[in-house]
């Protein structure tokens, strides 16, 4: 529990808050490759028979075996990704800590945790959700990763933007109203994102449904697993480094001063 608010970080400290931002960011990266491996891998593979099974070409010479993709290449991709998720969103934690309530070291990890799933998964998943192997044009793969990138870059953008509204109008109208205020402002905004931007979706005739949803179901866990361990390693991290408990020994008594039972 926590009286009083933090101040944000010094410089010393943004310094060292990146390093332990990037230390969490790979451990969580290994919980996601455990769970990647094992749960998403099968559906994968399925995805990539079915592809097999209706591709017009046949016989093509294989770049990178199967198995390296499912071991080596993923986690490289995977715990890459973690280092560089755990490092921004450090930086994002040095911007917010002090600056959004009342709150310590371990509350804003986790409320910036929970910002960045949000911000940068969760709403571009509901306008682009992952995509098996031979689900999508192969000639539209630059279109739909731009169009990807450009709907997190909204997303961060629109998120950052309601939590600067939020904070503006709440001396005015109070934490609750404001709140409310900046969340249906950013619930229009992301509404005229979602009917602007168009859609990226193109799955094949005859995919199995059911593969279709389990795979985007993986891609969701995955990413909360990510962040649930990012934001938990990286808020005890923090709390070591920033509110470090004082360790007192026992007191010796003094000279002279220890007390004899009476009676």
């Amino acid at each position: 529990m926590n009286a009083a608010p933090h101040s944000p970080p010094p410089a010393a400290s943004v310094r060292a808050l990146l390093v332990r931002g990037m230390l969490a960011g790979l451990a969580a990266g290994v919980l996601a490759l455990i769970t990647a491996y094992l749960m998403g891998e099968r559906h994968v593979d399925a995805a990539i028979a079915f592809e097999e099974a209706h591709s017009h070409e046949h016989g093509g010479e294989e770049l990178v075996s199967r198995t390296m993709q499912a071991t080596g290449g993923l986690a490289t991709g995977v715990l890459v990704y973690g280092v560089a998720l755990g490092g921004i969103a450090a930086l994002a934690y040095c911007v917010a800590l002090g600056r959004v309530g009342r709150f310590g070291p371990r509350a804003t990890a986790a409320l910036t945790g929970l910002g960045g799933f949000v911000a940068v998964f969760l709403v571009p998943f509901l306008k682009y959700p992952a995509n098996p192997p031979a689900v999508g044009d192969p000639d539209t793969i630059g279109q739909r990763t731009a169009l990807f990138f450009l709907m997190v870059a909204l997303s961060v953008l629109l998120c950052v933007a309601a939590v600067i509204l939020g904070r503006r109008l709440a001396p005015r109208l109070g934490n609750w109203y404001a709140t409310v205020a900046a969340g249906a402002a950013l619930a229009v905004a992301l509404g005229l994102a979602f009917a602007f931007l168009p859609s990226g979706e193109n799955v094949p005739e005859g995919f199995p449904a059911t593969l279709l949803w389990q795979f985007r179901l993986d891609s969701l866990t995955i990413e909360c697993v990510l962040w649930t361990g990012y934001a938990l390693v990286f808020g005890e991290l923090a709390e070591r480094l920033l509110a470090p408990r004082a360790v007192t020994a026992p007191a010796a008594p003094a000279a002279g001063s220890a007390t004899t039972p009476t009676g």
